[in-house]
């Protein structure tokens, strides 16, 4: 009774082995001859970052901002630079007048013409310890010459060259007094000077865990594609055996009608999977070359790799406190908000100075002396004089100030919680990263597991299919159960490496394991 099922299993067996075979990830061999499509760009994770980091117009974006913050710092520096002023003048002046000495006596008419020159070269500087000095060098000339009642024109000055040289220092005793009252300001550009840095970094690490997340997308959309062109295949040729199957009596053919919704369906996922590819692959294309020439395609060449987790979770939230710069940022935030209340408190106090002024006076010079000699009293001090004295100030009630101060505390009390709630977000989300990745690195392991298992189910079933012990939905349900077991080996592999790029960026040093270096 056995004889007459040996002639068609012989032909089913010769009709498998005669198939033709199937080209890479399930997909026919091309024939020759046949027009190739053109070749992808080649695109490894670190030339992604690369590429990103010199294209990008948000990191160009950031070092604008970078610029404009430091240029305020320039700003506030200048309060403190050497101020020099000068003014030149020439001047004529004519003037008459008319005297009577006595009732009825003779009028005396007199012209006169004054010739001036001066000239004034003089320098000014705020100190940061709330100090300030003033010089002045200012020499002059002064001639007059005129007539009296009509006569002839005689000089009236004999010695028209005069000069004089002051230096005045006054110093704060209580309101802006010391470096944290009169810098302020320039304290608080610093560290938004070294803020800005800091948030230019975390432009280029947002930029970088952005840039991975978008390359492990294509990733997975690519190999995705594969997986389901490779369940096609599988459902392919259950087809295909199945209709010889039918053909040599050996399967009903209702059994052909499953095995053709299960090839329509994978079709369908290829369909769906060849759109989630071009998708991903817009997307990393758009973010690598935002304005400059895009390649018409690409193909990532990395892969995710599973390595051991060498931290502990202790250790992990001790990193991110050091490292984080959000931390940073805020620290430095509450130091400006700290000088801003200090300066404020210091604006409360009356003001209090001491000034001390020198005057250096020369004689006045005839013509052939001139400005040398003037210079030379000048220089020796031939003739000083000296001034100190202090000068105060304060207001009564003084409620702009102590408003302002009252302000400066709110500001800094609020940066502080705020430095508080920022560092207890860190930490949690180390811990979720930690833990994420732990996660991670077992879920690859089952679903890798999970796989080899039904890879050994799907073909257990086939060989009991073939000696008829199965049936075909059997064999159509194990390799539907294969097809999620690849797509979740495959999600959980992307998802660790989204993972481990999710802690780096947690731990703050995402820079320094990809080697880059921001400048």
């Amino acid at each position: 009774m056995m004889r007459p099922l040996i002639f068609p299993a012989l032909l089913v067996a010769f009709s498998l082995v005669g198939q033709t075979p199937a080209g890479p990830a399930g997909q026919e061999t091309p024939k020759a001859g046949a027009a190739q499509q053109p070749t992808a760009l080649k695109l490894t994770l670190q030339g992604a970052i690369e590429t990103s980091l010199k294209n990008n117009l948000q990191v160009q974006i950031a070092v604008e901002t970078r610029d404009f913050t430091r240029a305020g710092l320039m700003i506030e520096q200048g309060a403190f630079d050497w101020n020099l002023t000068s003014s030149l003048s020439i001047g004529k002046v004519q003037d008459a007048s008319r005297t009577q000495n006595f009732p009825g006596g003779p009028f005396t008419a007199s012209e006169t013409t004054t010739f001036a020159r001066n000239f004034t070269l003089g320098s000014s500087k705020a100190f940061g310890w709330g100090g300030n000095l003033n010089l002045s060098y200012a020499p002059t000339y002064r001639f007059s010459k005129g007539t009296v009642n009509g006569g002839p024109e005689t000089p009236f000055t004999s010695n028209p060259y005069d000069g004089s040289f002051s230096a005045t220092y006054t110093q704060s005793l209580l309101r802006n007094f010391g470096r944290d009252a009169s810098e302020s300001r320039l304290i608080v550009a610093r560290k938004s000077a070294q803020a800005a840095d800091l948030n230019f970094q975390k432009a280029i690490i947002d930029l970088v865990a952005s840039t991975e997340t978008l390359y492990w997308d294509v990733v997975f959309a690519q190999r995705n594609l594969e997986n389901k062109q490779q369940t096609l295949a599988l459902a392919q040729k259950q087809l295909r055996e199945n209709q010889i199957r039918v053909q040599v009596g050996t399967l009903a053919p209702i059994e052909v009608t499953s095995s053709e919704a299960s090839v329509a369906q994978r079709e369908q996922d290829i369909i769906a999977a060849e759109a989630q590819f071009a998708n991903a692959k817009d997307a990393l294309i758009r973010a690598l070359y935002p304005s400059s020439e895009r390649p018409a395609s690409l193909e990532p060449a990395d892969a995710p790799s599973i390595q051991p987790l060498d931290m502990n979770e202790a250790a992990a939230e001790k990193q991110a406190l050091a490292n984080r710069l959000e931390l940073k940022t805020a620290r430095l935030d509450l130091e400006s908000k700290q000088a801003l209340e200090t300066a404020a408190s210091n604006r409360t106090l009356p003001q209090l100075d001491a000034f001390a002024t020198y005057n250096g006076n020369a004689a006045s010079q005839i013509p052939s002396e001139g400005l040398t000699a003037v210079n030379k009293d000048l220089t020796k001090g031939a003739y000083p004089g000296y001034t100190v004295g202090l000068q105060f100030a304060m207001p009564i009630q003084n409620r702009a100030a102590r408003g302002s101060q009252a302000q400066a505390r709110a500001n800094r009390r609020q940066s502080e919680l705020a430095l508080r709630d920022l560092e207890l977000g860190i930490t949690l989300e180390v811990r979720q990263a930690f833990r994420n990745l732990d996660a991670s690195t077992k879920g690859v392991a089952a679903a890798e597991k999970t796989r080899i298992f039904r890879e050994k189910d799907l073909e257990a079933e086939q060989k009991k299919f073939e000696n008829g012990m199965s049936t075909n939905f059997l064999v159509l349900s194990k390799q539907n159960d294969l097809d999620i077991a690849k797509s979740s080996e495959l999600q959980s592999r992307i998802t660790y490496a989204k993972t481990v790029t999710a802690l780096e960026k947690a731990l703050g040093h995402l820079l320094e394991a990809r080697k880059l270096e921001v400048k």
